[in-house]
């Protein structure tokens, strides 16, 4: 009887989280920005597609795929006001060129690190106007699994002369922004933290819903299906109509959420990017604490 009940309410569920996702309209369109490995194998030979390693300078030298280039998180961020913060217009087209990146070619982007850094320069590339970007879910060990090549060699390069567009600001929430959420609570508008519970205990910007980034994630790193991901937010009272504001310790993680969001076919997408280093370093800005309790957080190499 006790196993027909659970069975039962496992059934419910289910139609329930169906219910919940038919009746709400994404706007945007979905699954155009995450492929599996398999699919990028199809792109990897294919004209004007650019593949990009995202992993530190280290890893790439170790192992990376062929003829990939490597773009570094160090590479398109700057560390003032904070750390981690969006480079300016000019250093990304110093990089992109660099690389032999141009204008019209499609850039497929794996990393080593859950999807985070990968993501990161997928938003730093929409933020100045990049349309054609593709990340391979999974990243580096996805592809191991597909059997890729993968190589030591350095390839070999011809600059470009790669041209942004102007900052996309409707992409950027601004501390200020932020503190009016604070202030002046809407409805409308859901401040995301995509931190650990431990970091979110000791400490997170008020109002804050913790939705921790790595639950994006299947366990083998794959980024979870666009159903799951949409289920997974609606569940959390977040419609696609409503403007999702999201951070981390530095936005490198946030900006996880952000593609996993945006692939779902969510649209009205902010991410704080001074995250909590810049309001947890004004003393004026409220900080909730979720917890009483003093929690010791483990300082990691995690931003």
């Amino acid at each position: 009887m006790k196993k027909l009940f659970k069975i039962s309410s496992l059934i419910v569920i289910m139609a329930m989280m169906f219910i919940n996702v038919g009746c709400n309209s994404f706007s945007g369109e979905e699954g155009t920005e995450i492929i599996d490995a398999k699919e990028a194998l199809d792109l990897f030979n294919q004209e004007n597609v650019v593949v990009v390693d995202a992993q530190g300078a280290q890893g790439y030298e170790s192992k990376h795929v062929k003829n990939s280039v490597n773009i570094t998180r160090a590479d398109i961020v700057i560390n003032e006001p904070v750390a981690n913060m969006l480079a300016p217009k000019e250093q990304i087209e110093e990089v992109m060129s660099k690389r032999g990146i141009s204008n019209d070619d499609t850039v497929v982007i794996y990393d080593n690190n859950n999807n985070m850094d990968s993501a990161r320069l997928w938003w730093t590339l929409k933020v100045y106007g990049h349309e054609n970007i593709k990340v391979v879910s999974g990243g580096l060990n996805a592809l191991r699994d597909a059997n890729v090549e993968f190589t030591e060699e350095m390839p070999n390069v011809s600059p470009t002369k790669y041209v942004a567009k102007d900052k996309d600001t409707t992409m950027i929430a601004t501390k200020e922004e932020v503190k009016s959420q604070v202030n002046d609570p809407k409805k409308n508008v859901m401040l995301i933290d995509t931190r650990t519970q431990k970091e979110y205990d000791a400490g997170t910007i008020p109002g804050s819903v913790l939705m921790n980034y790595i639950d994006n994630n299947e366990f083998n790193g794959t980024f979870k299906s666009v159903s799951d991901i949409q289920v997974r937010y609606l569940d959390e009272g977040l419609i696609p109509e409503d403007t999702a504001i999201m951070y981390c310790k530095t936005s490198i993680r946030g900006t996880q959420t952000y593609l996993a969001l945006y692939n779902a076919g969510y649209r009205n997408l902010k991410l704080y990017d001074g995250a909590w280093v810049e309001w947890s370093k004004d003393s004026s800005l409220p900080v909730q604490m979720p917890e009483k309790t003093k929690i010791e957080i483990n300082e990691q190499d995690i931003s």
